[in-house]
């Protein structure tokens, strides 16, 4: 029988000159798990990121993951004040994991 548990989806957009620092700081905050895309493209508050550009050298990388409602808040504590210097942006919403 497959189960449904509620949890809590980041998908983090920042530049790749800051990626060390956000897998220490999953890290100090014990998240188990986590993708990283590089090179990701898009438009946002720093402009036109084209990942096709050879002439871009700022590239940047996005971060998803999955926690449990009650481990989540301790990443966004780690995560909300540090968010300022990634210059990037984070988005929380409610997921549902299935297990068996």
């Amino acid at each position: 029988m497959k189960h449904s548990i509620s949890m809590k989806r980041f998908e983090i957009v920042i530049g790749i000159e800051h990626l060390n620092n956000l897998i220490e700081l999953l890290e100090r905050s014990e998240v188990r798990g986590y993708t990283v895309i590089k090179n990701a493209g898009g438009i946002g508050s720093r402009g036109m990121r084209n990942p096709d550009d050879v002439l871009i050298t700022n590239e940047n990388a996005v971060i998803i993951l999955a926690c449990q409602e009650g481990h989540a808040q301790k990443v966004l504590n780690e995560l909300q004040p540090a968010m300022k210097d990634f210059n990037g942006m984070c988005l929380i919403s409610n997921c549902h994991a299935q297990t068996h």
